[in-house]
């Protein structure tokens, strides 16, 4: 055992004395790896363990060696992670090694950034974001800033703006203010392209489109000392087709819906104008044959530009997105003149709704009138050309080919048209001079015309045929029935005017509230429709204000005069009467005249001659007009309670409580025709359909002959007066009999 345990203690001594007798270097270790012996460097280098050992970069020889979100830093013979800003690792250290388990998540900022007063935090991957709640926008300007960098939120006065002519010019001035120290094209460009590319408001369509407008000499001529002037207008032409995306992509039709219709089609018919002129003004910086083509998310143009030797081999035409359009020259026999030849077209997938026709104008051609139930059913394209003498190239005839945007089943219904306008008004319309369809199927049209301009395929649609429909019926309905109710109105009068036995407290009632009714029916039919002159549209709409909230006013008064009657208050009836006329009358004109003051701007439409829905304006008279019917609904209550308990405990004495009862009846019918009328039109405000329409115009046109019927028509003392009348006339009393 002893001889044993020696041979043992002299093999690991030999051993050892193996790896002392190699010189192995610093960074390097004597060991014995897969049974052989020898110098290894150390974790973290690289080498041959004698001679050299390198510090290894984990960094750089491991891909991803940190995970997603991290940084890798090399160190002598090691290295070590940490997490990019806007994440922390999971274990809180730091700096990890990959094999530790340690990983990048990402910091929520918002939980420790405060954006501000009128702001909210948005968090994003390893960050966040500050964005001005709705109604405010932020000092610097920007979409997006970052808390405690000096950006605060301010109100957005331009939210208040509302389209009058002071307000808009004040804003284009501003606007124009703001870019005007900018001297470069490109960077002109960039910054309305910044601007437009937020949430806009429709006072800013009209600002920016202006400044397009007003900058187009600046933006059509470029720096002459430009050292590449053909990228430097390659680059402006894209910058400047981006920018018009801006007003013309799908998230802002909503917006241009805001505008009225003249502003609208002004403001749109202009853009449309200068982005044809400018495109083709930019092209002449072109110095040799040039053909581009820049795309967007919804326009796109495509760019010809060539001398007159290359105009026999180039034949300009554009395929857009399946839309095909070609220009054909007229032909020359004579050799043309020396010159330069610009054209450009252009296709705009999503305004087509923006140029529809108003709903009271018929769109124009030669000799038929296109119907105003026609609607853009393609992209609008347009071709310009631009030459220099002007007769180098002459336009013969123009071909295009546009897809539907709605598959039509009828061939005929489709009309190939042209925006019509005159520069100086930049009113247009749709027309067909000039234009033929060559032909059509469900998916697409084919055109021909002899001049240029903008184009697109109009086609009826069944819902604006019963749109139209509809609103026909309803204004037929209207005019009807408030021509009856007017009728009615002033018979109601002349009863309650005439007979002095009917003469009481509830025939004033009645007779205030009848004329008060009346004379806001007239000028309805009168001048509901005037909207040219805004002056005499807003006097309009705050008269028929004051007139129905009058006419709201007596049936409240009503209300409570029977309320006082059941209660049996004592009262004295020239005073009372004094202060229902103060009442009735003044109460109304309190609540128009804070109307006018805090929102005058919102009475008239450019439809109407009403009340705005713009800013909640038209709640001026829904609030008062349902006010009086929760006072009068809470006194019925208390009427209507009373007279059957004192009825039920004292039948032989009933006679005054019947009298109460009916002229209870006749209150509740007249709170039913004037509050249910005004339900249908708060219902027809807040969820418009055509059955609220219908609703609505006909109680609304009718309830002066509902009032006649059951003011007069159904009262046994009004009939007993008529029949008094009428019985010594021969003729009526032989009716009468």
């Amino acid at each position: 055992m002893k001889l044993l345990y020696l041979i043992v203690c002299t093999f690991i001594l030999l051993d050892s004395g193996q790896q002392c007798q190699l010189t192995c270097h610093e960074h390097a270790e004597c060991k014995k790896e897969k049974g052989i012996l020898g110098c290894y460097c150390a974790s973290g280098y690289t080498g041959d363990g004698i001679n050299f050992c390198e510090d290894d970069n984990e960094c750089q020889n491991a891909t991803y060696i940190c995970g997603d979100h991290a940084n890798c830093t090399n160190t002598v013979g090691s290295y070590y992670c940490m997490c990019l800003p806007g994440f922390t690792s999971s274990s809180g250290a730091d700096s990890f090694m990959t094999n530790d388990g340690t990983f990048c998540r990402d910091i929520d900022e918002c939980s420790r950034n405060k954006c501000g007063d009128h702001a909210r935090c948005e968090n994003t991957a390893g960050g966040y974001n500050c964005t001005c709640l709705k109604g405010y926008h932020s000092s610097s300007g920007s979409m997006y800033f970052k808390a405690n960098d000096g950006t605060y939120c301010q109100e957005n006065v331009k939210i208040k703006c509302h389209l009058d002519d002071q307000c808009i010019s004040t804003n284009i001035n501003q606007t124009i203010s703001k870019v005007k120290t900018i001297k470069e094209p490109i960077a002109l460009l960039k910054e309305i392209q910044k601007s437009t590319r937020r949430e806009l408001l429709p006072v800013d369509v009209i600002s920016y489109v202006e400044v397009l407008a007003a900058s187009s000499p600046l933006l059509s001529t470029l720096n002459k000392t430009a050292p590449n002037k053909e990228t430097l207008t390659n680059a402006t032409i894209t910058t400047f087709v981006n920018t018009v995306n801006n007003f013309v992509e799908k998230d802002k039709i909503a917006v241009w819906k805001k505008l009225t219709e003249e502003s609208r089609r002004k403001s749109i018919t202009k853009l449309l104008h200068t982005t044809e002129q400018l495109a083709l003004d930019m092209s002449q910086n072109f110095q040799k044959t040039t053909q581009l083509d820049v795309e967007a998310s919804d326009m796109a143009l495509k760019l010809f530009t060539f001398d007159s030797n290359h105009m026999k081999h180039i034949h300009p035409h554009a395929l857009m997105e399946g839309d095909y359009i070609k220009i054909s020259p007229k032909k020359k026999e004579a050799l043309p003149p020396n010159g330069t030849v610009s054209i450009v077209f252009l296709r705009y997938d999503s305004i087509g709704s923006l140029l529809a026709s108003p709903e009271n104008k018929a769109v124009t051609d030669n000799y038929n009138t296109l119907e105003t139930s026609e609607i853009v059913n393609s992209p609008v394209i347009a071709a310009a050309i631009s030459s220099n003498p002007p007769t180098l190239y002459q336009l013969e005839k123009i071909l295009f080919v546009l897809k539907h945007l709605e598959p039509s089943l009828d061939a005929e219904a489709a009309k190939c048209a042209f925006w019509k306008y005159a520069p100086e008004s930049l009113l247009g319309e749709w027309s067909t001079d000039g234009c033929e369809t060559e032909y059509s199927n469900v998916t697409h049209t084919s055109c021909k015309c002899n001049h240029l301009t903008h184009f697109a395929i109009l086609m009826s649609s069944p819902n604006h045929n019963q749109v139209s429909t509809h609103h026909s019926v309803l204004t037929r309905i209207t005019q009807l029935g408030i021509i009856i109710s007017l009728i009615c109105l002033s018979l109601c009068i002349f009863t309650f005017f005439f007979f002095s036995e009917i003469q009481s407290t509830r025939t004033t009632i009645h007779k205030n509230l009848c004329c008060a009714l009346f004379l806001a029916e007239l000028l309805f039919i009168i001048g509901i429709n005037m909207t040219k002159n805004k002056l005499l549209c807003a006097i309009i709409a705050g008269s028929l204000h004051y007139f129905f909230l009058a006419a709201f006013a007596w049936m409240c008064i009503e209300g409570i005069h029977l309320y006082l009657i059941v209660v049996g208050v004592i009262y004295n009836r020239g005073f009372l009467h004094k202060n229902f006329y103060i009442f009735g009358y003044c109460s109304p004109a309190v609540v128009v005249g804070v109307s006018a003051v805090l929102g005058y701007k919102y009475y008239g439409t450019d439809k109407v001659c009403w009340l705005s829905t713009e800013n909640n304006f038209i709640w001026s008279f829904i609030g008062p007009a349902c006010l009086i019917i929760l006072v009068n609904l809470m006194a019925f209550g208390v009427i209507i309670y009373k007279v059957f308990r004192h009825t039920a405990m004292l039948k032989p004495e009933v006679s005054c409580y019947e009298n109460i009862r009916s002229c209870a009846r006749g209150a509740l019918a007249l709170l039913f025709l004037l509050g249910a009328t005004w339900m249908f039109g708060v219902l027809h405000v807040v969820n418009g359909s055509v059955v609220t329409a219908y609703l609505f115009t006909i109680s609304n046109a009718f309830q002066g002959m509902f009032i006649f019927i059951f003011l007069c028509v159904l009262s046994k003392k009004i009939q007993e007066e008529y029949y008094r009348l009428f019985k010594n006339v021969p003729c009526c009393f032989m009716c009468l009999r």
